[in-house]
């Protein structure tokens, strides 16, 4: 995969593209804290397709949004709706995982006009919350919001940390991901300073989310995808998205598929090649 860079409306967006122009287009999107990279493992396994991955807004090497802007599902999915627009791509096929995945699943739904294909990786439509929930999230948000400027930045004297610090947080998440590939999310995913290597991500991302989505709610969105969608999942389940829900919300989907694959949640990392075999011709269908 090459570098690439454009603007859109929030400011340079920058990423990582391959594969052939003319061919079946599809955008991937990352997830959560990590950035283009995480696609370089699987890209290697993917063919006939013209794959576009951009650092999301916030991530890896793109700008962040200005000061006083809010990190949100619907403000990520007109940044990519952006990025589809400058590479001049009217219809797409999406790959996402996790955050990526959950955002994908929202412009689906919302412009089937655009979106021709989409395969979600370890996430579907959006995390649900009870109602009873929406005012302590909503305090918790703020709160955090209003002190996140006293923090400082972790710095790393050396990327061996840095790598290793990552490895630890992707086993919180059930992701058992090797310094190999850790190591390809943090080399695109930090910023020299003095006196090491800080996260080049937007500490805003680290914030709770003020608002989240009811169940009817997910169930209503991901009903309302109407493109061929597959769904992969890694087994075990993660705590967030367990069995047998994940499973009932791919049922929902008019022309879905569901397949689980041992793995932890980076299985698109950790095990590229079983996860291009699931995905097969899908896009070039």
């Amino acid at each position: 995969m090459r570098e690439f860079a454009l603007d859109i409306r929030i400011g340079r967006i920058a990423g990582l593209r391959g594969g052939r122009a003319g061919a079946p287009r599809v955008l991937a999107l990352h997830g959560w804290l990590d950035n283009a990279a995480s696609f370089a493992p699987l890209a290697a396994h993917l063919h006939g397709i013209e794959l576009v991955a951009p650092d999301l807004p916030g991530h890896g090497a793109s700008a962040h949004l200005p000061p006083g802007a809010d990190y949100s599902f619907a403000g990520a999915v007109d940044s990519v709706l952006d990025i589809a627009d400058a590479l001049g791509w009217e219809r797409f096929a999406l790959l996402g995982h996790s955050m990526g995945a959950g955002i994908a699943s929202l412009i689906a739904a919302a412009c089937p006009q655009r979106v021709e294909r989409l395969v979600a990786i370890e996430a579907l439509g959006a995390l649900a919350e009870a109602p009873e929930r929406t005012v302590p999230r909503l305090r918790e948000a703020i709160a955090a919001r209003r002190a996140l400027p006293g923090k400082s930045l972790r710095v790393f004297p050396d990327l061996a940390l840095a790598v290793r610090a990552r490895m630890a947080a992707g086993q919180q998440l059930g992701s058992r991901l090797d310094e190999a590939a850790a190591r390809l999310l943090v080399e695109r995913g930090v910023a020299p300073v003095e006196g090491g290597f800080v996260w080049s991500s937007d500490p805003r991302l680290t914030l709770p989310t003020m608002q989240r989505m009811s169940e009817p709610q997910v169930r209503a969105l991901i009903a309302g995808i109407e493109c061929p969608t597959r769904v992969i999942y890694a087994e075990p389940a993660q705590p967030y998205l367990p069995e047998p829900q994940r499973r009932e919300h791919a049922a929902l989907l008019p022309r879905g598929e569901l397949i689980v694959l041992p793995g932890g949640h980076h299985l698109h990392m950790e095990r590229p090649q079983a996860v291009a075999a699931a995905i097969g011709d899908f896009f070039l269908a």
